[in-house]
């Protein structure tokens, strides 16, 4: 009896160890099911990406010996690639320093930049080598059917992207010379200064006066900078750098001097009001050219090479106000026929004739053309204008013989114009500069010129003007003779008393002088008789 309860608990125990091991083995089976779905998602994925996996190690699963006979060509081709790779890692280093400010350290900023020029054409001259290996290789592996076709395409696809490549610093040494063009616009801004205006009319005022270049150590500087620049296209954007910059410290320069006259002249049309404003642009034309565009033309030529130097000063000329002075000279030329414009018009020659050396040495090259066209145009306008009028003065006077004589007996207003004007162009001022008027005048229409024609001129002038006198002692009635004799007696007095010791008196001679003083007593004693006979008559 006792044994048949042991059997049975024996039983029951095993039962229920074997109940146990089924509940483990099923909760077993659903971690294992549980996971298995979890599992589903990413052998899908895996079997999406098996196709490209087996492209990017295709290369590797090629037979042996086929590798072996390719590695070869893959170092060569590699190994200038990986040199071009290790200057573009070069050049990215430079990017700190090329991308500060050069003011701090231009000659280290400079140095710098031709390590970036120096790379670059080691880039240039073997990038596309590089490439071309690199694209042989590929073209030998699709061929032998060693690596998977759109690998290649895909490293064909880089390549070719490489090699369209427009900058191989991404900008740096464009961004780099950006900054230099920036330090030679500060560089002449920061060393130019307006030259003050004269504070005295005289020339010799204007002569003390010193230009003020720029200082050397800021023109070695801009040397620097411009040999960089030019050597990568960048010349022309300098050129307009300068011309912006000193072309505006010439005009500032100019603008003390109150120009506004210059373009004024143009509505003007009396010679006799410009008078005062000619010798005022004299003045001011002679003190633009000795110390405003010599020192510029120097320093042109200390900048810039010949052509490029030439070019930058024309340009700087024109835009500062050379030509607004030639206009206004050109303005004087076109006033209105008379005897005055004749002075204005040898003032202005003369101006121009000093500063003749000047005009041809800044001026003569062929970037300045237009100055030197306007310059020829208005000489030639001056001269012609001139002489035209100086050979119609003679005409001039013939033709007032017509006219009546004074009322009262007085100097006519034309006997003392005419004195007192040919005295004037027989002046140190004037007689020089209208014989050389003259001189050029006659040699443009092949004549020649001799000494005495001015003085011959002159005289004749004169001797029509004497003619003039009997004609006008008609013009009186004849039971006037009293009237006739005070005029005649006035106009020999003023020719003795106005003339002696005077340029044109000196022309004339003492004996015709005398003659007219001896007419004045002749007259003054036939206007002593006439009036005191009238008077006892009366």
């Amino acid at each position: 009896m006792m044994r048949d309860e042991d059997e049975d608990a024996a039983a029951v125990a095993s039962l229920t160890v074997a109940r146990r091991s089924l509940g483990a083995g099923l909760e077993k089976s659903r971690a294992l099911s549980a996971a298995l779905s979890r599992a589903g998602p990413r052998l899908g994925e895996i079997r999406q990406r098996l196709p490209s996996l087996e492209a990017a190690v295709r290369p590797i699963r090629a037979r042996r010996e086929a590798l072996t006979a390719v590695g070869g060509h893959i170092d060569r081709a590699v190994g200038p690639a990986a040199a071009v790779l290790k200057v573009f890692d070069a050049v990215h280093g430079l990017e700190p320093s090329l991308l500060s400010d050069p003011r701090h350290d231009l000659p280290g900023y400079l140095a710098v930049l031709a390590r970036l020029e120096e790379a670059l054409r080691f880039l240039s001259e073997n990038c596309g080598l590089a490439l071309q290996w690199l694209d042989d290789i590929l073209d030998f592996l699709a061929d032998h059917s060693l690596a998977d076709p759109r690998f290649l395409a895909d490293l064909k696809s880089t390549l070719s992207s490489l090699s369209a490549a427009d900058s191989l610093d991404g900008g740096l040494l464009s961004a780099a010379l950006d900054k230099l063009e920036s330090e030679f616009r500060r560089l002449l801004a920061d060393n130019s200064a307006p030259l003050p205006a004269p504070p005295a009319p005289s020339a010799a005022a204007a002569a003390a006066i010193a230009p003020s270049p720029i200082p050397v150590p800021a023109v070695q500087k801009l040397l620097a900078i411009l040999g960089r620049m030019a050597a990568n296209g960048r010349l022309d954007r300098c050129v307009a750098a300068y011309v912006d910059v000193r072309g505006s410290n010439i005009r500032a320069g100019l603008g003390g001097l109150g120009l506004g006259y210059l373009d004024e002249a143009s509505d003007a049309d009396d010679a006799q009001a410009l008078g005062p404003l000619v010798e005022r642009w004299g003045r001011h034309l002679e003190f633009a050219v000795k110390h405003l565009f010599e020192p510029e033309y120097k320093l042109c030529a200390e900048v810039f090479e010949p052509n490029a130097g030439a070019a930058c000063f024309a340009d700087i000329a024109a835009d500062a106000g050379i030509l607004a002075f030639l206009r206004f000279g050109r303005a004087v030329a076109e006033t209105k026929k008379d005897p005055i414009k004749l002075l204005r018009c040898l003032e202005i020659f003369n101006s121009l004739n000093k500063l003749r050396l000047d005009f041809n040495r800044l001026f003569g090259g062929r970037a300045c053309a237009e100055i030197q066209n306007q310059t020829r145009d208005l000489i030639k306008r001056v001269v012609e204008g001139a002489c035209e009028i100086f050979w119609e003065l003679l005409v001039q006077v013939e033709l007032q013989s017509y006219t009546p004589p004074p009322a009262d007996g007085a100097v006519p207003k034309l006997v003392s114009f005419i004195t007192d004007y040919l005295g004037r162009l027989l002046s140190d001022e004037y007689r020089p500069v209208l014989t050389q008027v003259l001189v050029i005048h006659r040699s443009w229409k092949r004549e020649k010129f001799h000494d005495k024609l001015l003085s011959e001129a002159i005289l004749k002038i004169v001797a029509a003007l004497e003619t003039n006198f009997d004609n006008w002692s008609k013009g009186y009635d004849d039971d006037d003779a009293v009237l006739s004799y005070l005029f005649m007696m006035n106009t020999h007095w003023h020719f003795f008393k106005h003339l002696k010791g005077t340029k044109l008196g000196e022309l004339l001679g003492d004996p015709w002088l005398r003659d007219h003083e001896q007419y004045k007593e002749y007259y003054a004693a036939m206007f002593l008789r006439e009036s005191w006979g009238s008077s006892r008559l009366c």
